[in-house]
């Protein structure tokens, strides 16, 4: 029966106990020995490697998702609100961290399609608690509702209506999708499918109507001043370089997408459902290896090749083409405009000039289009977060106890909708400290995992599909950038707490 990625089923477990020679066993005869650590997780079975697809149209998958999720308040308020203040000039700046950004996911993936477990998972196998320290550093970064507010902040310049009530009503809405879908992956990848034609469709539109020659004379500046920093702050530069298109934790969470998407050894893993329509699997979430040997390495050549080719059409693509349009659109209307937020109050300002460049209706599409593209954001976060955790906690610390990951991921999803619905109720702004705190984790923790993937990459895994030199050096010089961007932040944002 063919998958829904477009590769074969992999059928029923290979007969025999972990490790019995297959088609694709080592010459000789001798049993294939997996190379993932036991010290922390037990070892696991040796399978073959399913089919890659061959189904172009399945393309569309994790790297959309991902650009889905990601394409929030960077690409509709800090890339625009950088181009509203010094140009064109520094689009450079989000090729070069979205780029970045694919090779740190492709390491990601790597783990993943070789063994069908999380990269916390095989972080894990390193240190037993390396998972619960990256879950914690998330939860920091995405437990204020923030985007559900900023969402909600859009709803009203269309309708008018109390922000926080619809903030609420967006947080319920976000939790019921994501633990009724009888398969949570399917849901969310059809919602961020919507968001990314809507942008895509306001984007031709904005082209014909309201994009104007000078940002098309302009967005050549993007090339001819790489390398060149303009007159800003330099860790607001350094920011947005970084989180182009995702950052922290969502990029972990790639290896959760593709192996609900069932790529690689993923597809021999119970997907994430919803306990009350979906069927539900109390399987741990530790994988399968295979043997790397014939046909075992011609697929696997196929799947990275297919793997890299999704992440580059979709979530590179679709990253930078969002960025740089919705820059050229912010230049086009509001470029030297004095006293502009850098929060989502600068969309009011955009949209309010659209009006008067284009006509109202134009105006209203763009917050309509922000609305639904914050709201997606806000559901894509709400699952990452408990993703993440949910399987942490079903794989390393209720190994055993029967207990589902669709069932943890329930009630974590629902923690952080209340969470959230709480703050929103009381009235509270997001603590300085906790701002503080979260505008660096995301750095310090991107660094600290490219590091991990590394030597996990090297270590875990068998040498013909292990992480190449060329692949080491930019994820050591990613490392470094993001690194000394978490220490910057925390030296300039910390010094504002003492002031």
């Amino acid at each position: 029966m063919a998958s829904e990625h477009g590769s074969t089923d992999p059928g029923p477990p290979s007969s025999g106990p972990p490790g019995t020679p297959s088609d694709d066993a080592p010459p000789g005869g001798g049993a294939y020995t997996s190379t993932l650590s036991t010290r922390h997780l037990p070892g696991v079975e040796v399978r073959d490697l399913p089919a890659a697809p061959t189904d172009t149209w399945r393309i569309l998958g994790p790297g959309l998702v991902g650009a889905g999720v990601g394409l929030a308040s960077g690409e509709f308020i800090l890339w625009p609100y950088i181009a509203s203040q010094v140009g064109l000039v520094f689009l450079w700046g989000a090729v070069i961290g979205v780029m970045t950004q694919w090779f740190l996911n492709m390491e990601i993936e790597r783990y993943t399609l070789a063994t069908g477990e999380t990269a916390l998972t095989g972080f894990s196998r390193l240190w037993k608690h390396w998972g619960l320290v990256f879950a914690v550093m998330t939860y920091f970064a995405n437990m204020w509702p923030g985007w559900a507010t900023s969402s909600a902040t859009l709803v009203s310049y269309i309708f008018g209506g109390n922000v926080t009530a619809i903030a609420i009503a967006i947080l319920l809405i976000c939790g019921a999708v994501l633990t009724l879908a009888p398969v949570v992956y399917t849901a969310l990848e059809r919602v961020i499918v919507v968001k990314v034609a809507a942008i895509g469709v306001f984007i031709l539109v904005a082209i014909i109507f309201a994009i104007t020659g000078d940002a098309w004379r302009n967005l050549g500046q993007a090339v001819t001043h790489i390398g060149q920093f303009p007159d800003l702050q330099f860790a607001l530069m350094l920011g947005a370089i970084a989180y182009a298109g995702a950052g922290g934790g969502q990029n972990l969470c790639q290896s959760n997408w593709i192996r609900d998407k069932r790529f690689g050894m993923g597809a021999y893993v119970p997907r994430l459902v919803s306990p009350v329509t979906g069927q539900e699997e109390a399987a741990p979430s530790t994988g399968y290896v295979f043997a790397p040997v014939g046909d075992n390495l011609t697929r696997w050549r196929a799947w990275w090749r297919f793997a890299n080719l999704e992440q580059a059409a979709t979530f590179v693509l679709i990253t930078a083409f969002t960025i740089g349009f919705m820059s050229m659109l912010a230049f086009s209307t509001v470029f030297g405009r004095e006293g502009l937020p850098d929060d989502i109050a600068f969309l009011q300002v955009e949209g309010n000039a659209l009006k008067e460049s284009v006509g109202p209706w134009f105006g209203y599409f763009f917050w309509v289009i922000g609305a639904y593209a914050l709201f997606a954001g806000a559901m894509g976060i709400i699952d990452y977060t408990s993703r993440l955790a949910a399987d942490l906690v079903a794989t390393v610390y209720l190994r055993g106890s029967g207990v589902s990951e669709s069932r943890v991921y329930f009630w974590l999803v629902w923690g952080l909708v209340a969470f959230g619905c709480l703050v929103l109720l009381a009235g509270l702004d997001q603590p300085l400290v906790l701002l503080v705190i979260s505008s660096c984790v995301a750095g310090v923790m991107m660094a600290i995992y490219g590091v991990l993937l590394i030597l996990m990459n090297k270590r875990a895994l068998p040498p013909a599909i292990r992480i190449k030199t060329f692949r080491t050096v930019v994820i050591a010089l990613a490392v470094v950038f993001y690194g000394t961007l978490g220490i910057i932040t925390i030296i300039q944002q910390g010094s504002q707490l003492f002031e």
